[in-house]
């Protein structure tokens, strides 16, 4: 690793540090503590937690919301020159949803082995027989991100 490698992590970290956040609050409202933001150059254009049971909607996840608010926020559909930062590898219907968007790229904290579309069970963002592949950067605080997942799950059993 040479010595400029950490400070290209820094923005991802700080950024996950936030969805993080929003992942807490997720878990406070009873919901699977996922959170995403998505920014743009550098600024926070939409943002989201897990609200599947609150809403009763099986779509609710924090990736959707986060999507639904950068388009609102920047007033267009398609957000190129994005960043999704999420807390847990998007499933298959939000990675499907990153593409339609159009997004840049996806940083994610935790794998999902069990139901993961970014790499992990599906390849949905970089399948070159889509429209669009999405740049995908994977790991960033991991331990913390799965620390509250796995701590989530141990308390509703």
């Amino acid at each position: 690793m040479n010595e400029t490698e950490p400070m290209l992590w820094q923005p991802h970290q700080q950024f996950m540090a936030k969805a993080l956040l929003l992942a807490e609050e997720a878990a406070s409202n009873s919901e699977v503590p996922i959170g995403a933001i998505v920014v743009k150059d550098q600024v926070i254009v939409g943002k989201g937690y897990n609200q599947v049971e609150m809403l009763s909607d099986p779509t609710a996840h924090a990736e959707m919301i986060a999507i639904s608010a950068a388009c609102e926020t920047l007033g267009q559909k398609y957000l190129t020159g994005c960043t999704l930062y999420v807390t847990l590898e998007p499933c298959p219907m939000c990675a499907g949803a990153l593409v339609w968007s159009k997004i840049d790229r996806l940083v994610y904290g935790a794998s999902d082995p069990k139901s993961g579309g970014s790499g992990s069970l599906f390849n949905i963002t970089s399948n070159h027989f889509l429209n669009h592949q999405i740049e995908v950067v994977q790991g960033i605080l991991e331990a913390d991100c799965e620390f509250l997942l796995k701590d989530f799950f141990k308390n509703k059993r």
